[in-house]
């Protein structure tokens, strides 16, 4: 398992889940990916997003106005 990060702050929906999409094809099962937004609709859309596509949200939330979401790639 490998961690990665990806800064998504100042992006509007839906570029924050395509920006998480287009990250995660290229990890592999069990690697963890933290994706930092300023769009509080990605605590919705990326935990949206993971179901549909096999993958679970290990943690999410926001202080001020960062929002982070931890994926387990599935």
């Amino acid at each position: 398992m490998a961690n990665y990060s990806i800064d998504t702050k100042g992006l509007l929906c839906p570029m924050p889940v395509i920006k998480a999409q287009n990250r995660v094809a290229t990890l592999n099962p069990g690697d963890h990916l933290e994706v930092l937004s300023s769009d509080p609709g990605a605590l919705s859309d990326i935990p949206a997003w993971c179901r549909i596509n096999g993958h679970q949200v290990v943690e999410k939330g926001q202080q001020g106005r960062e929002v982070r979401v931890l994926i387990e790639v599935g």
